[in-house]
């Protein structure tokens, strides 16, 4: 049983990680937005989200000490 809830913290993980990817995509389209268009805080809002979903993608795929077998 344990080791099921274990597969299962782990699967949310990975999903999470994969929607953090995607807002860093989405950050570098609002990035690009910003810089096409001379918008200065829409670039730097797209360049935060840039840094979160990169930050966010790393956090989530470091292994934890409970993923152990």
């Amino acid at each position: 049983m344990q080791k099921g809830k274990k597969m299962i913290s782990s699967e949310a993980r990975i999903v999470a990680a994969a929607i953090a990817v995607f807002t860093a995509l989405a950050g570098i389209v609002v990035a690009l937005h910003g810089l096409v268009f001379d918008k200065v805080s829409v670039l730097n809002y797209g360049v935060l989200t840039i840094l979160v979903g990169v930050a966010s993608f790393a956090v989530m795929l470091m292994p934890m000490p409970e993923d152990q077998p």
